[in-house]
């Protein structure tokens, strides 16, 4: 089809970020008539892969595959579309200042390569128990969230649902979710280790990409959270041969393979309500789209605050995504080196893995500590990666790339990122330097995206990769807030699909999938 007057879809998909393309994908496969609208001119969104140096090209904001069930990417039929994995179940290296670094290689099971012998025997107990929990939480990151106060049976029938689940789970099991669900991790660490390396290690995950330290309560639900995302379906981390945007390019042939239309620099500047129903689009162009549901993968605050307009909304709604918790603390560094980077203490082979530098929970915490006030951390914790040592092609020949995610970097800055980039630069290359001596001189070129350029280049406001803080007040039937957390706006014909509803963010494509079968079961 194409875009021209008269023409009607039955579905637009705002955004062709990979939720967006995924929920285009299963509507088109259920005969939709559906036409996605990009406003860059590559699909991805904040899952995309570009050149940030000549010859260099980098995951520019995700850059590890992790959370996407394996039944989604074989649904949708991702390895026929290009999707290849340059690296696969990808061990996580916690780096030490002395070179005694320790690696998880699986942390389903296995015992940790360098733990003390202490730690090394609750390590497993420690696992297979969070794991165990999280296996029990997993289904309900694939379900549409209940309506509370409802007489509507489909409601009741998945409130009974979950209560089932948890009484399944067994008395010891469920006691021990409530106590620990709304915990700081860091209790919960010194609850089962010693080492603060490993508890570092450990702590990482609960705070990454958050507003949270290890010492803030209802960390370890974020863990749980990260955990049963990968819990059953997950194949651990892994590195997409071309970078992130080849998960995206590969949604977009399955998307496009079902008869979907993608349209790429196509901006959209209003969502058109006729009769106090969502009826299309108008692009920034002045064009008019007209179509029976339109569903956008653009953040919260976006959808309804600029592109629907609160003029269409109830004032308490309104107030409610105001409010919605919005603002990214991380940063994404991108290096260019004229050579591999050594790391003393670690082979050369294990630059495929993912490289953290967070020495204890307290080195995270006094990171953390500095964003309360507005400041970047002066010594912030990180994940390397170096995407050349699996995949070659996204550098020339013997250079090599370097991606880090750098928290904490807070979205408003005292001093203002204009004059912050330089320094906070200048200070993750020196962190850099002290892991991996004569880094900086192999620095042929480096990029810096605070959370205000996410928000700029990505569209997200805030620069949140989770369009919104996952909290357990930002969580399941209360995402993003009371009255659409079902995926479907007050608005009637306007739905939601993006990471801002249920289950969140990363590169999972859940909420697309969830979005589209809602959008389906209504209209049936």
């Amino acid at each position: 089809m194409s875009g021209a007057a008269g023409t009607r879809y039955d579905c637009i998909v705002i955004g062709g970020g990979h939720n967006g393309l995924t929920c285009a994908a299963y509507l088109a496969r259920a005969g939709r008539s559906v036409l996605v609208l990009e406003a860059a001119g590559q699909v991805g969104g904040a899952a995309v892969t570009r050149e940030f140096a000549p010859g260099f090209r980098v995951s520019a904001c995700a850059h590890l595959l992790h959370l996407m069930p394996g039944s989604l990417m074989s649904e949708l039929g991702l390895p026929a579309h290009g999707l290849k994995l340059a690296a696969e179940r990808m061990p996580t290296v916690a780096l030490a200042p002395d070179g005694a670094h320790l690696t998880l290689d699986d942390p389903a099971g296995g015992v940790p390569r360098g733990c003390t012998p202490a730690d090394a025997a609750a390590y497993g107990a420690y696992c297979e128990h969070l794991q165990r929990l999280a296996a029990a939480l997993a289904p309900v990151l694939g379900i549409t969230p209940p309506r509370l106060a409802t007489s509507a049976w489909a409601d009741r029938r998945t409130l009974l649902g979950l209560g089932w689940r948890l009484r399944t789970m067994g008395r010891r099991d469920m006691r021990e979710l409530l106590r620990i669900g709304g915990m700081c991790v860091h209790d919960l660490l010194e609850e089962h280790f010693e080492a603060p390396l490993l508890k570092g290690a450990l702590a990482f995950d609960a705070v990454l990409g958050s507003n949270y330290g290890p010492r803030s309560p209802g960390t370890v639900f974020t863990l749980l959270y990260r955990l049963a995302a990968a819990a059953g379906e997950g194949g651990g981390l892994a590195q997409p041969a071309g970078g992130l945007g080849a998960v995206s390019q590969a949604l977009a042939g399955a998307a496009a393979a079902a008869g979907a239309e993608i349209r790429m620099s196509a901006g959209v500047a209003r969502i058109v309500v006729r009769a106090d129903r969502a009826a299309g689009v108008v692009l920034e162009s002045g064009e008019e789209i007209l179509a029976g549901a339109v569903v956008s993968s653009a953040d919260p605050k976006t959808t309804f605050l600029r592109l629907l307009g609160p003029e269409h909304l109830d004032a308490g709604f309104v107030r409610r995504i105001v409010h919605v918790r919005s603002r990214g603390l991380a940063a994404k560094l991108h290096v260019a080196l004229d050579g591999p980077p050594q790391f003393p203490g670690l082979a050369a082979t294990a630059l495929r893995s993912r490289l953290l530098w967070a020495p204890s929970p307290e080195h995270i915490e006094r990171a953390y500590n500095h964003s309360k006030y507005g400041e970047f951390s002066a010594a912030p914790m990180l994940e390397i990666t170096v995407p050349t040592a699996a995949d070659a092609a996204l550098a020339p020949h013997g250079s090599h790339v370097i991606s880090v995610i750098a928290q904490y970097a807070p979205y408003t800055l005292a001093a203002g990122w204009t004059q912050g980039r330089e320094p906070f630069t200048s200070l993750l290359l020196d962190t850099l330097e002290t892991l991996a001596p004569g880094l900086r001189a192999r620095v042929r070129h480096a990029e810096l995206l605070t959370p205000t350029d996410i928000e700029r280049e990505f569209r997200i406001t805030g620069g949140h990769w989770h369009h919104a803080e996952l909290a357990l007040d930002q969580f399941f039937m209360l995402r993003p807030v009371p009255g659409v957390a079902q995926y479907r706006a007050p608005v009637e014909g306007l739905y939601l699909c993006g990471a801002g509803c249920h289950p969140g963010g990363g590169v999972m494509g859940i909420a697309g999938r969830n979005a589209a079968r809602a959008l389906m079961k209504e209209a049936a």
